[in-house]
Parts: structure tokens; sequence; C-alpha cells
């Protein structure tokens, strides 16, 4: 007997439709605020923990964005969601790249957004969780557990991850490897 793997459009939030619970909400908490189709011209998408089930009830909502120009994207972010409680807007750089990144609470969620200079599907942010996805399927439950216990201790993901597969070096770098 073949089990096969379903792959998932990470790309489109639907399907937070069908998972638990806090997917659900999650689901749910975007729709009802139009977060994503505010951001449709950023070719946004939510990453990190919670769309592979490996959140903790404190995993906030990361979602990633393209911005080939950040001044029109912090512009735009703030005009749009500055409404929201705890809004807070702030320019750095990550990865050799200019980055825009919001916060705000919405619902039961924080909200970051993440703007970057990059397409979103080359952001790191996209390829970890792509490549934790991937890792998860492969594996079984018991190490899905060992990353929400890490995570409930205090380290980030790719740290967990690191840890758990027992990865020397940096584990941002080294998951990267994995990469197909």
């Amino acid at each position: 007997m073949t089990i096969q793997i379903m792959k998932t459009d990470f790309r489109n939030i639907h399907y937070l439709k069908s998972g638990n619970a806090r997917q659900q909400r999650a689901y749910t908490t975007l729709i009802r605020h139009q977060i994503m189709s505010k951001l449709i011209a950023f070719d946004p998408i939510l990453v990190g923990t919670l769309p592979i089930n490996i959140d903790i009830e404190t995993s906030d909502l990361d979602i990633i964005c393209h911005c080939s120009d950040p001044d029109q994207f912090a512009g735009l972010v703030s005009n749009t969601f500055k409404h929201h409680r705890y809004f807070s807007i702030k320019r750095t750089t990550k990865q050799h790249l200019q980055t825009i990144v919001a916060r705000f609470q919405a619902d039961d969620f924080e909200i970051e957004i993440f703007g970057q200079t990059a397409p979103t599907q080359q952001q790191n942010a996209y390829r970890h969780m792509i490549i934790e996805h991937k890792l998860l399927l492969e594996r079984d439950e018991a190490f899905r557990q060992q990353i929400i216990e890490l995570k409930k201790r205090g380290y980030k993901t790719e740290p967990a991850f690191g840890i758990a597969l027992g990865l020397k070096g940096n584990a941002y770098e080294e998951l990267l490897r994995f990469e197909s």
C-alpha cells in the first residue's frame, strides 16, 4: 500500500479552513479583517508555525510580502492597518534586504507583516517553512511533538529543528541544505 502525501498550496490560505481549531480561527481572523486581500498587490503568504501545525498558543501569524518599493509598502501598510490595536512599524535590514516589519493585534492573534524586496517564494521565511513542512511529513508524530516541546521551552523554530535533527552550526543556514 502506497501512502500519498498531500501537497499544500501555502500561497492560498483556504487550506486553513479544514485545519485544526487554531488554524480555522486564524482563517476567520484573516478573512474578517481582509488582511490578505488588502495585501494582494504584494503577493502575501502566511508563513511560520501555524500553517505547518507546530504552533504554540503564543505563536503569531507571520505574513511575508514582496515590496519593490519599501516606502510605498510602509505607507500602504500604515494607512491600512494603523487602526488595529498595538500597531507598530519599523524599517530594518534582513539578509541584506530592505525590510518593513509591521505588528498589530487582530482578534486573538498578533499579526506580523514582513515586507522585503525579494519575491515571497524566495524569502527565507517561506523557504524554511517549506523545508520544515517536508521534514514533518517525512517523520513521525513524535518528531512534531519534539519541535513543539522545544518551542514551548523558548526555542525559535529553526533552532528547534536544528536540535531535533542534530544539526551543527547555524540552524537557519543548515536547514536550507534540505531544500530540493
